[in-house]
Protein backbone atom coordinates (compact mmCIF):
# COMPACT_ATOMS: atom_id res chain seq x y z
CA UNK A 1 0.00 0.00 0.00
CA UNK A 2 1.16 3.46 -1.15
CA UNK A 3 -0.11 5.77 2.06
CA UNK A 4 1.37 8.58 0.37
CA UNK A 5 -0.86 8.15 -2.73
CA UNK A 6 -3.86 7.83 -0.13
CA UNK A 7 -3.01 10.81 1.89
CA UNK A 8 -2.40 13.01 -1.03
CA UNK A 9 -5.98 11.39 -3.16
CA UNK A 10 -7.91 11.84 0.39
CA UNK A 11 -7.01 15.98 0.92
CA UNK A 12 -7.46 16.07 -3.10
CA UNK A 13 -11.40 14.74 -2.46
CA UNK A 14 -11.64 16.99 0.43
CA UNK A 15 -10.51 19.85 -0.71
CA UNK A 16 -12.96 19.44 -4.24
CA UNK A 17 -15.65 18.52 -1.54
CA UNK A 18 -16.28 22.23 -0.62
CA UNK A 19 -17.81 23.39 -3.18
CA UNK A 20 -20.62 21.04 -4.01
CA UNK A 21 -21.21 21.59 0.05
CA UNK A 22 -21.03 25.54 0.17
CA UNK A 23 -23.55 25.11 -3.27
CA UNK A 24 -26.26 23.20 -1.48
CA UNK A 25 -26.02 24.85 1.65
CA UNK A 26 -26.42 28.44 -0.50
CA UNK A 27 -29.52 26.45 -2.35
CA UNK A 28 -31.45 25.26 0.81
CA UNK A 29 -30.84 21.61 -0.75
CA UNK A 30 -29.53 18.70 1.58
CA UNK A 31 -25.00 18.54 0.35
CA UNK A 32 -25.55 14.84 -0.74
CA UNK A 33 -22.55 14.80 -3.04
CA UNK A 34 -20.50 17.12 -0.82
CA UNK A 35 -21.05 14.71 2.03
CA UNK A 36 -20.08 11.62 -0.14
CA UNK A 37 -16.87 13.26 -0.93
CA UNK A 38 -16.21 14.22 2.65
CA UNK A 39 -16.54 10.22 3.79
CA UNK A 40 -14.14 9.20 0.90
CA UNK A 41 -11.52 11.95 1.53
CA UNK A 42 -11.66 11.63 5.11
CA UNK A 43 -11.43 7.49 4.51
CA UNK A 44 -8.50 7.81 2.54
CA UNK A 45 -7.00 10.21 5.02
CA UNK A 46 -7.41 8.02 8.09
CA UNK A 47 -6.11 5.47 6.14
CA UNK A 48 -2.71 7.13 5.05
CA UNK A 49 -2.72 8.18 9.12
CA UNK A 50 -3.24 4.86 10.18
CA UNK A 51 -1.23 2.19 8.02
CA UNK A 52 1.43 4.09 7.28
CA UNK A 53 4.97 3.42 9.07
CA UNK A 54 5.72 7.14 8.38
CA UNK A 55 4.41 9.66 10.65
CA UNK A 56 2.83 12.84 9.14
CA UNK A 57 2.76 16.41 10.25
CA UNK A 58 1.40 19.39 8.21
CA UNK A 59 4.88 20.85 7.29
CA UNK A 60 5.38 17.54 5.49
CA UNK A 61 2.11 17.93 3.13
CA UNK A 62 4.10 19.47 0.34
CA UNK A 63 7.04 17.04 0.38
CA UNK A 64 4.57 14.24 0.21
CA UNK A 65 2.79 16.17 -2.94
CA UNK A 66 6.22 16.36 -4.27
CA UNK A 67 6.92 12.78 -3.67
CA UNK A 68 3.66 11.19 -5.29
CA UNK A 69 3.87 13.60 -8.04
CA UNK A 70 7.20 13.03 -8.98
CA UNK A 71 7.23 9.11 -8.27
CA UNK A 72 4.19 8.81 -11.13
CA UNK A 73 5.41 11.83 -13.51
CA UNK A 74 8.74 9.93 -13.61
Amino acid sequence: MDTDLFLVIGIVVTILAVPPVVGAFSESRPPRAGAILFLIGGSLIALALTQGTIRYSVPDIPDVFTRVISRYLN
